[in-house]
């Protein structure tokens, strides 16, 4: 049975300001293999046009987003659907035709639609509302890892759980690769007379598109080579954890144990190393995950962090705490339909009162 007072000291005011996590990666075929980042869309006003997220620092080293913030986020939290974790929050999953979404997948967590749209809208209406007053409980109640990876109530209460846990993976001294492939179809369609002559450009490029005409692909996003290394850089905000209250001491100390359980198990979880077609990344084992507890004057010192225990601490902290039973909601059709009206009102109404 692990020790609930163990930590508590980090609650005080005087405690520690953070613990941070970094763990080095490299690609399954080695130091030098070749990984795929993710690529973005240009930006409107054209000062990024597109493709992976580069950044030239001043000494000219290159630094790649392999991983933002969000999408380590979305990998991580879905740990506790899992069997030996289900039991540690609320299972809320909504029932959308034939789909089952479970919060633990919203984007937006306690903020999306998905949940707005269910007979949850009035009770996480209130829990926002309670969270802008001080009092994270009824959030935890429902929707605890809202507390963990944040939350934004932007359609409505615009409340924010500011994110605890955060995680980011970057790549360093990177060299840019580029591709080119040709399309063969398995037939010659137009000189065989299996179809006929495209009359215009358009009939051309479906054509194309559908696969029976010879298509280049010349000087593609090809991946990068990192001369540096790959770095996941993961960090539990302490300091920003000591501001979640309860409406009493007890109840205070209770959510904040509970917190803390769940997103040191979610820190100590191995990383997720499958990101993508062609990212597939694993420890470095030459440079072992180092983990730092920060004091508030910056002082650092190795804090072991083993998984295990973190997972026997959130367990029983999660007794204590007596997390609510699970929920399954339907989603209703005619609060989306009132949702969508709505906000259209609301934007009528601004763009009256501009005018």
């Amino acid at each position: 049975m692990a020790d609930l007072m163990q930590f508590d000291g980090w609650f005080q005011d005087a405690g520690p300001a953070a613990i941070v996590l970094r763990e080095n990666l490299m690609p399954v075929e080695g130091h030098d293999g070749v990984f795929f980042p993710p690529t973005f869309a240009a930006s409107k006003d054209g000062t990024f046009k597109g493709g992976y997220n580069i950044d030239n620092l001043a000494d000219g080293t290159k630094v790649c987003l392999v991983d933002s913030v969000g999408s380590q986020a979305n990998r991580i939290e879905p740990l506790f659907s899992r069997d030996g974790y289900a039991e540690l929050v609320p299972q809320i999953v909504v029932v959308a035709g034939s789909r089952r979404i479970s919060l633990l997948d919203a984007g937006h967590r306690a903020g999306d639609a998905i949940l707005r749209c269910t007979e949850l809208k009035d009770d996480l209406q209130a829990a926002f509302r309670a969270l802008q007053r001080g009092d994270a409980m009824p959030l935890a109640r429902i929707a605890p890892t809202s507390l963990i990876f944040g939350a934004w109530d932007s359609r409505d209460t615009q409340a924010k759980a500011p994110r605890l846990l955060s995680s980011t993976i970057r790549a360093y001294g990177v060299q840019e690769l580029h591709r080119s492939a040709q399309y063969v179809p398995a037939a010659e369609y137009v000189s065989e007379g299996l179809l006929p002559e495209p009359d215009d450009k358009k009939a051309d490029d479906t054509y194309s598109e559908r696969g029976f005409k010879h298509v280049p692909a010349s000087w593609s996003h090809g991946g990068l080579i990192a001369s540096e290394e790959i770095r996941r850089d993961a960090v539990l905000h302490l300091a920003a954890l000591r501001l979640l209250t309860a409406s009493g001491d007890a109840d205070t100390l209770k959510l904040r144990r509970y917190v803390l359980g769940l997103a040191l198990t979610a820190l100590s979880q191995p990383a997720a190393g499958y990101l993508r077609q062609g990212c597939n990344l694993v420890p470095d084992p030459e440079k072992p995950r180092t983990v730092s507890l920060v004091h508030a004057d910056g002082r650092r010192e190795s804090l072991p962090l083993d998984h295990d225990k973190a997972l026997q601490y959130a367990t029983e902290a999660a007794k204590a705490f007596s997390v609510a039973a699970g929920r399954e909601v339907q989603f209703d059709r005619e609060l989306a339909k009132a949702d969508v009206a709505d906000d259209e009102t609301k934007k009528k109404a601004k763009r009256q009162k501009k005018a």
